[in-house]
């Protein structure tokens, strides 16, 4: 609904909508707005009116979750709602070359991978799996983080290193017909991503809208960089460009190649943190 107003009707029509301001961020009129101020955001619409801006400060007040988001759309939230011709889900290794550097394997890689140890984090992983929870693919999507006991040279970050990890995504890798590739992404790339699962909701799925969609694609932006909550945005995306991105694919019972599969694996600046985050939306249960 409120995706549908900020398309067709003029912000004079919607401004009389926020007059009144709210007295509690759990009323559903109230979460409406917040996704229509949400909407409004992505297209670039809403900042400078004084009556959007008071609800929008209001809803800060009362602690609502949209709140917290830009009244604007960020450079590295550029690509979200755009459909480009030709440029749908990622699904073979070649589409994946084709779009990305792909990264050599290497020995090294190999032999760092051995050595990764995995540091649960319950919290954590379930706000970096929320893009693909909320919208309803198919599968628990698999994240987890990984120390190593040394930096990790910057050319051994490949799928040599990924294939070594203890990953449900990557068992089986070998026994199948095709082999596992990685190429080098970026955060705006990944950011995309992450916003496109939750806007579109998975096959079976819900779809969340603009509002909602961009909430949990930062918050799982976040999670995989492992920033606490109160980093602003601008410094959070200077962060994430400090970062080594890969996407990866292989051909396990996992990677299915038929509806969407998206994986990532994250190096930190200290090259010693490694986060992997995998979502299928194929049911692999029937």
């Amino acid at each position: 609904m409120a995706a549908k107003l900020a398309k067709v009707q003029q912000l004079r029509d919607l401004e009389p909508l926020f007059e009144e301001l709210p007295d509690d961020a759990e009323d559903p009129s109230a979460d409406v707005r917040a996704c229509l101020l949400g909407e409004l955001a992505l297209i670039g619409a809403g900042r400078g009116r004084p009556v959007l801006d008071a609800y929008a400060e209001r809803l800060r007040e009362l602690g609502h979750p949209l709140a917290v988001l830009p009244r604007t759309r960020l450079d590295v939230e550029h690509r979200f709602t755009v459909r480009v011709r030709g440029l749908g889900s990622v699904k073979t290794p070649d589409q994946l070359r084709s779009r990305f550097p792909e990264i050599p394997p290497t020995d090294g890689g190999a032999a760092a991978g051995h050595t990764a140890g995995q540091t649960p984090d319950g919290t954590r992983a379930r706000a970096a799996a929320e893009p693909f929870t909320a919208g309803g693919w198919a599968r628990e999507p698999e994240v987890r983080f990984f120390t190593l006991p040394r930096p990790l040279d910057p050319d051994d970050f490949n799928i040599s290193f990924v294939k070594e990890l203890p990953l449900d995504c990557m068992v089986g890798e070998g026994a199948h017909r095709g082999g596992a590739v990685a190429c080098r992404t970026t955060p705006d790339d990944v950011l995309n991503t992450l916003f496109a699962a939750a806007y579109d909701g998975g096959v079976n799925g819900r779809p969340q809208g603009g509002a909602y969609a961009r909430l949990y694609a930062w918050n799982s932006l976040y999670a995989l960089l492992g920033l606490p909550a109160d980093v602003p945005f601008p410094e959070a995306v200077g962060q994430a460009l400090d970062h080594r991105w890969l996407r990866f694919m292989a051909f396990t019972d996992w990677f299915h190649h038929d509806t969407a599969d998206d994986a990532f694996a994250v190096l930190d600046p200290t090259r010693t943190r490694v986060t992997v985050l995998a979502a299928t939306d194929t049911d692999t249960d029937g």
